[in-house]
């Protein structure tokens, strides 16, 4: 019998989980970094940018008292994953799928639906953020996205919440910051350049400093190169921009235009098509608010 243990246990380190099983492995791989002034949350794997996505947090505004309705800042992780397979627009209570399912918004509804990342605490300000039932969860009320409007969680729209979802796993690190992403990406870089330069231990290779070398204009819809001549950066507001639903025109740029964080990539000789197509999907994919 434990023969039989150690190699079930051998199977799932070694070549992930059976269908319906959870993980062993902690998610050291993917940071999940959210700005409230913009109302952002952005996707870092191995401190490369890779998605990025509107967010709403707490019109309760900041904080971690309980009863306050607020949303915690700093550093969290996220504890449980809830709703793996759930249509989009399933509506959970008590973190359980009732069986109704909600199109986006739905008149007089605002449950929690489709998918639910509970985040526990790492900090002292932010150590009641799993009893307060803190999660990054999908709404109904996706016309409210990009401005605040919940009640202390990170809303999201369905389809963002499930592709979110489908990226992290369990022990993801989870930020949530009072200044701009660029602002954040470039204060973690300059405290990881004092921690190396008094001999104090780095982060190796997969928990790499988010890289903030290289700043790029990019189109989120556009398939090719990044044009050279638009990485100026004062991102300016392009007219007749494509209109999203909830957000505040007079506090961003164009929807599809935006500042994007990007790290050089090392040289290669030859690269190859698995390199190239990297490059294309950090170029072409990522874009941030300046």
């Amino acid at each position: 019998m434990t023969r039989v243990v150690f190699l079930f246990l051998l199977f799932v380190v070694g070549f992930g989980p059976l269908p319906g099983c959870v993980s062993l492995r902690k998610d050291t791989a993917n940071r999940i970094v959210i700005s409230v002034p913009q109302q952002r949350l952005v996707l870092f794997r191995n401190g490369e940018p890779v998605a990025e996505y509107p967010v709403s947090t707490s019109k309760f505004g900041l904080g971690d008292n309980p009863g306050s309705y607020a949303t915690p800042l700093g550093r969290m992780r996220v504890a449980q994953k809830i709703g793996h397979g759930q249509p989009l627009g399933m509506v959970f209570k008590s973190r359980k799928p009732t069986g109704e399912i909600l199109p986006p918004n739905a008149p007089g509804r605002d449950p929690i639906v489709t998918r639910i990342l509970w985040l526990e605490g790492l900090e002292n300000n932010n150590r009641n953020a799993y009893k307060r039932l803190i999660y990054i969860h999908g709404t109904t009320e996706e016309q409210n996205i990009g401005k605040p409007a919940s009640f202390g969680c990170i809303r999201m729209t369905s389809a963002d919440v499930s592709d979110l979802f489908n990226r992290v796993g369990v022990g993801a690190e989870v930020v949530v910051t009072d200044k701009k992403i660029s602002s954040f990406v470039r204060s973690s870089a300059r405290e990881q350049s004092a921690l190396a330069a008094t001999g104090h231990s780095v982060p190796s290779a997969h928990e790499k400093p988010l890289g903030a070398d290289h700043l790029h204009i990019v189109h989120k819809k556009t398939f090719g190169p990044t044009n050279p001549a638009a990485s100026s950066l004062n991102a300016t507001k392009l007219p007749n921009s494509e209109p999203a639903s909830g957000r505040n025109p007079e506090t961003q740029t164009d929807l599809w235009h935006r500042v994007a964080l990007l790290s050089p990539s090392k040289p290669s000789e030859e690269p190859n098509n698995n390199h190239r197509a990297g490059q294309g999907v950090r170029r072409r994919f990522l874009n941030l608010l300046w």
